[in-house]
C-alpha cells in the first residue's frame, strides 16, 4: 500500500461513518428507533474497522515492521 491508497482508506472509512449517520437520521423519520439502529450498524461497523486498521497499519509503520510505500515528491 502507498500513501496514496491510504488517504484513499481513510477517506472512505469517514465517508462510511458519515453516511452511517445520515441513513440513522433519515430512518428515524420512517422506521422506529431500533429499526434505524440496526440499518445504521453495518456501515458504522465497516467504517470503524477501517480506521482500526488504518491505525494499526500506521503504528507498524512508525515502528519499522510493516512500512507503507512513499510517494514521490
Amino acid at each position: 500500500m502507498d500513501q496514496s491508497g491510504f488517504v484513499k482508506l481513510s477517506l472512505i472509512g469517514f465517508a462510511l461513518l458519515v453516511v452511517s449517520f445520515v441513513v440513522r437520521g433519515l430512518a428515524r423519520i420512517v422506521f422506529a428507533v431500533e429499526t434505524a439502529n440496526l440499518l445504521q450498524a453495518p456501515l458504522a461497523v465497516v467504517g470503524f474497522g477501517l480506521f482500526v486498521y488504518l491505525f494499526v497499519r500506521a503504528t507498524l509503520d512508525f515502528v519499522g515492521l510493516w512500512s507503507i510505500e512513499r510517494g514521490e515528491t
